[in-house]
């Protein structure tokens, strides 16, 4: 375990020997020094967790010492020591960036917890900051192609906005990531963005999971539920497959919308919230609306910006720009070193159709970055990570087993092997299997093939 060190600069001998002693106990490393000229040079070549500064120093003051500390040394805590307090000189160093002020004579148990509270108070705010790092480095929308930079231009000139938007794409392509750039680079980024999966959840729970509910409509819970949508106040409220949507919750859906104001279940009090209602869905709403199963009216109410996310077998110039953002990031993520790709696997990813899009792709890389231990990435590993999926369809074949759905899987497997060993060129594979081209696609469709099994 690394233990926290911690710089104490004072100019008397004896509360220096007094802090070393306890905060060693403590288990602390601790180093000491009596002026903050030296102090300032001792922290210019190490790094420390936590700075004890006094404030009445020989030459520089404190004050000065943690001024310079807070334009250079942004990560170190730091806590004032003075003899001859007072209550200026405590919000002044406050003001200046101090995380606390102890007084002389001091009480050693009131220094260990304040020292505790300080690097406590420490981690979390580099936790924070990490999270905040990861989360902007996964939330990125990757891509040169024309229809990507149409893409964000559109999210520029919506996010500052309060309009409604629409996002259409197929499955995986980033639906999720496209509502969340917009939140981020909006008014509202300092408030909560909240996601609701209509697909994912029971039509009969639906409503209470947006809208919430009162303590008498469900007797676990004797205070009820707050919904999505007050919980999303002040922020921005994702509708994920809006399409999966009943036409009930739509109804609902449609008057908040216009009155800003709804129930919860089981209550007769209308709650008001303010968000911003973005939407999605993979699915041809003007289809729906034509057989019923969705309003008109919701569908223009949620429509009022529409941005289209295009599959990624529609801008394949962005798949190795794809590739090296991902590779980079998950060698970060789990500490390997950095991977590339060599031109044949490129090709492979290329000519892939990726029925899962970006989604599929960011799997596919991630599995590389943990199984393959060589730097770089060669078409011969495409085969090697299949192998247990491969294994899987061989071993299920008995004797007992219908010849149809032995057929099938042995198929399966000697298409795939196929398009693996000429990198997943329709052309060259169909030509070795004596194939038509549109009959190899199909039968990719049909038998679920896909790039890693």
């Amino acid at each position: 375990m690394i233990k926290d060190k911690i710089l104490v600069i004072d100019d008397e001998a004896g509360i220096r020997s007094s802090l070393r002693g306890i905060l060693e106990d403590e288990g602390f490393v601790v180093t000491t020094t009596d002026t903050g000229e030296t102090g300032l040079g001792i922290l210019k070549n190490e790094n420390f967790d936590l700075v004890l500064l006094d404030i009445w120093l020989p030459q520089m003051s404190g004050l000065d010492v943690l001024a310079k500390l807070k334009t250079e040394e942004e990560n170190t805590q730091i806590v004032m020591i003075s003899g001859h307090g007072s209550i200026a000189t405590a919000v002044k160093a406050t003001k200046l960036g101090a995380f606390d002020f102890l007084e002389k004579p001091l009480s050693l148990e009131k220094v260990v917890l304040t020292v505790k509270n300080a690097l406590r108070h420490k981690k979390l705010v580099e936790e924070n900051i990490l999270l905040r790092e990861r989360l902007e480095a996964k939330f990125h929308l990757v891509g040169e192609s024309p229809s990507i930079q149409k893409l964000k231009n559109e999210i520029d000139l919506a996010a500052p906005t309060s309009g409604r938007v629409l996002i259409y794409g197929e499955i995986g392509t980033g639906k999720e990531l496209v509502a969340r750039l917009i939140h981020q680079q909006s008014p509202r980024r300092h408030k909560r963005f909240i996601q609701i999966n209509s697909a994912a959840i029971p039509e009969d729970l639906i409503e209470n999971e947006l809208f919430g509910y009162a303590g008498k409509e469900k007797a676990d819970s004797e205070r009820g539920k707050k919904g999505k949508i007050l919980l999303a106040d002040g922020g921005t409220l994702f509708l994920d497959e809006i399409g999966e949507m009943s036409l009930k919750t739509q109804a609902k859906l449609v008057r908040f919308i216009e009155e800003q104001k709804f129930e919860p279940l089981g209550s007769s009090e209308s709650l008001t919230s303010n968000v911003r209602l973005i939407a999605s869905t993979h699915k041809n709403l003007r289809e729906h609306i034509a057989t019923s199963k969705f309003r008109e009216d919701l569908f223009f109410k949620l429509n009022i910006i529409p941005m289209a996310i295009p599959p990624l077998r529609e801008r394949k110039e962005d798949i190795p720009l794809l590739i090296e953002y991902f590779l980079n990031y998950f060698a970060k993520e789990y500490g390997k070193k950095q991977k590339t790709m060599d031109k044949e696997a490129m090709k492979a990813f290329i000519n892939y159709s990726w029925p899962g899009n970006v989604s599929e792709l960011i799997n596919v890389i991630e599995r590389f970055v943990i199984m393959v231990q060589e730097k770089e990435i060669k078409s011969s590993h495409l085969s090697l990570l299949v192998e247990p999926i491969e294994s899987q369809f061989i071993s299920t074949i008995e004797e007992n087993q219908p010849l149809v759905h032995a057929k099938e899987q042995f198929e399966k497997e000697y298409i795939h092997k196929a398009l693996l060993k000429n990198n997943w060129d329709i052309p060259k594979a169909a030509s070795e299997l004596k194939l038509d081209n549109k009959i190899l696609e199909e039968k990719i469709k049909d038998l679920g093939i896909s790039f890693l099994g």
